[in-house]
Parts: structure tokens; sequence; C-alpha cells
């Protein structure tokens, strides 16, 4: 006998919302047909944008969908709600308000600015909106960027703020052969038309309190921390201190220095670490971003992280903060994964 599930749906700001669920349903499908607004994007279990922690009942996932959820987080109760079927009734705690989902993704075109090589493999792109177009975000998420000529679509996330629009800077690495890096390396001029779609992801800057903030960032997963930095730095009142560790494989890889050196002295409250894994000289830290990171720097008890880089990087951050004392409700995470 099939069963009908209730669902509850509790929201960082306190509202909570129910629904019911059919049998074989997932959560986010029977969200959208109740026009509950949750974040999400490709529906497909690929992308993490409708990550949820399930805080009672039993929700297992799709019976053979492949998904970025990481083993830890799924034996930590987090679930891609976009796969998640309801065994029983239960409650799903999400780390966003209720009206964070309102903002609807919207198309746009833009225009190329600039296409500079700051490191070996990385590339800034930076755009410019076209005068009849806008696309709004929040500091850490993402757009989708059609390459131009293709049908095939990346996702990145802005290292700009929404303050900056209509101009928007992107940190993209280039891979050997990649759709996007070879358009880059071989066509990409100013004024070429680029178009975009977003904004995408459950990763944003949360934190009203001014509570220490730690973030780690590997390769460009500085691209959304730089948008947060420049976020804090632009709020009004008493401003959160800021950890950046911040890390490359060698010192030719790093980039964005500069940047980072500016935004420290603009604002004082902001500390750095900038790591290597080989090849380490002056001021350099030999190591990962995340062997940055020392107990002494957890000294609040709600203190807050960002993590966006590799998934390993990330798996490796978020077990360690946790067992320096880091609520586990309090890191929040991106993966940058390869394009297929």
């Amino acid at each position: 006998m099939t069963t009908v599930r209730q669902v509850t749906l509790s929201f960082s700001d306190g509202v909570s919302t129910s629904l019911q669920v059919q049998p074989g349903e997932s959560v986010l499908d029977a969200a959208i047909a109740a026009e509950i607004p949750l974040l999400h994007q490709c529906r497909s279990g690929s992308c993490s944008s409708c990550m949820a922690r399930l805080v009672d009942g039993q929700a297992n996932m799709r019976a053979g969908a492949s998904s970025t959820l990481m083993r830890s987080e799924y034996e930590a109760g987090d679930r891609l709600l976009c796969l998640a079927e309801p065994e029983t009734d239960c409650t799903f705690q999400l780390a966003y308000e209720h009206d964070a989902g309102s903002v609807k993704a919207t198309k746009a075109h833009a225009f190329v600015d600039s296409v500079e090589k700051v490191a070996p493999d990385v590339v800034k792109l930076v755009l410019e909106l076209a005068e009849d177009a806008w696309l709004d975000f929040r500091p850490g998420q993402f757009v989708q960027v059609r390459v131009p000529g293709t049908d095939a679509t990346r996702s990145y996330s802005p290292a700009s703020t929404s303050a900056d629009l209509p101009r928007i800077e992107l940190l993209i690495r280039l891979l050997d052969d990649g759709v996007m890096s070879n358009w880059l390396r071989n066509v990409a001029k100013p004024d070429d038309v680029i178009e975009l779609e977003g904004p995408f992801g459950s990763f944003f800057l949360r934190e009203k309190r001014p509570v220490p903030h730690i973030m780690i960032a590997g390769g460009t997963g500085l691209a959304p921390i730089l948008s947060m930095i420049d976020s804090i730095r632009r709020q009004s009142g008493r401003k959160s201190s800021v950890l950046l560790s911040f890390g490359c494989a060698t010192p030719e890889q790093l980039f964005c220095l500069d940047d980072i050196e500016l935004r420290q002295q603009l604002m004082p409250q902001l500390a750095s670490r900038i790591s290597v894994d080989r090849g380490a000289t002056g001021s350099l830290l030999s190591g990962n971003p995340v062997a940055a990171i020392t107990a002494d720097d957890l000294n609040h008890p709600d203190a807050v992280a960002y993590l966006c880089g590799p998934p390993r990087m990330i798996e490796a951050a978020t077990e360690k903060l946790s067992q320096l004392g880091m609520k586990r409700e309090n890191i929040f995470a991106e993966q940058f994964l390869p394009s297929n």
C-alpha cells in the first residue's frame, strides 16, 4: 500500500510550511507543484542547489540516481530535495529564509569587456550587461554562461557583487580542451555578445550579525569568496571580522593577490593566509588552505564558515572545522566540479 507523506519545510527565519508528497515523487517536485519557492536549478542531482538537512523522519535518495552529495554530508542528514523521496512523514531544515527562492532566474545578454589571463590556468572575464538587460544575484550565487556558438553552458560564481552591476567579473579555470576554455583562448574578444542566466544556488552570504567569518577557497573557488568579502565591506554598521585562507598548487598558479591586499587595506578586519602545496617561499604557507586554519581561529561560538573549491577540500575543511568545534549548521559550502 502506498502512502502520501506529510513533509514540513523549516526555513532559517523561523517560517515553516507543509506539503504532501506522493509516492515516487521528490520533495522538490511536490514543492514546485505547490508553488513553494525553493532554491533549485538542475532538478537532477548535479548542482546541489536544493540541499536541505533532514532533521526528522526518513527520506532516501531516489534509487539509481547520482548526485554531488558527499557521503559525509548524507550521513550528517543532508539531502538533495530533487532526489529525496520520503519514506515517512519528515521535516527538512533549509539554510535560507523562506523568500530566498522568490527571485526567479532570468536570461540576459552581456558584452565582453576584457579577457585577462591572471595565472597560467585562470582567466578573468569581465562582462557588462546589455543596456536593456538586468540580472541580480546574492554574493556567492552563480550564473550559467552559454559558450558562444554552441549549446554548451557553464556555471560560474561572480567575483563581483550586485552593487557592481552592470559589470560582472568571472574567474574561470582553463581546462586542456574545455569548450569554454578554447573559446576564451582562441576566440573571445571585447564586444563579443554572451548569454547569461541566473541567479542559481543556495551558497550565498547569510550571516547578518558581526560574528567571525572563516572563508576557505581553493583555486577559482576564490571568486564567490571575494564577492562575499566585498559585500561585508559595504555593509553599514559594525562589520564582521573575516579570515580568508586561499590556496593553489604552486606559487605560479596563485592569482588575485593584489586584489586581496587591496581589500585588506580597505577592510582592517580582514586577514589572509595564502598557501601552496609546494614551492612555498617568503610569506607563503606550505600546505593547503584547510591546514592553515587552527583552533585559535575559532574563538567565537557562533563563528561561520564559507568554503568553495574542489570536493576533497570541502570535505576536509568541513571535517576539520567540525572537529574544532564549529557548528555544522554554520558551515556553508560550494563544490567546484569539472564540466562534463
